[in-house]
């Protein structure tokens, strides 16, 4: 019984831990300008915009699943994508 408690709660916190970090990528990848992505060589702001949204989304649907492709997601864009933003726009990290 207890097992099985110490379980839910794990899954909760990732999957709470993992809507965070999409949200932040959500929120980031909104706040940029639009022909920065292309000029980096990535995909467009709207694309990126769809993938993290669908990805906060299947959090929600898919329980801990879900929270593992938003953690994927928002890790490339994060690891991938942000720092080349960042770069090309002159900003620090």
């Amino acid at each position: 019984m207890i097992l099985a408690n110490l379980t839910g709660v794990i899954a909760l916190v990732l999957m709470v831990a993992a809507a965070g970090v999409g949200l932040y990528a959500f929120v980031h990848a909104a706040l940029q300008r639009a022909d920065a992505y292309p000029a980096v060589d990535k995909l467009t702001k709207p694309v990126w915009l769809l993938i993290l949204g669908v990805a906060l989304l299947l959090v929600l649907l898919l329980d801990i699943f879900g929270a593992a492709i938003c953690a994927a997601a928002a890790g490339v864009y994060l690891v991938d994508v942000k720092p080349k933003l960042l770069e090309i726009q002159g900003k620090s990290r």
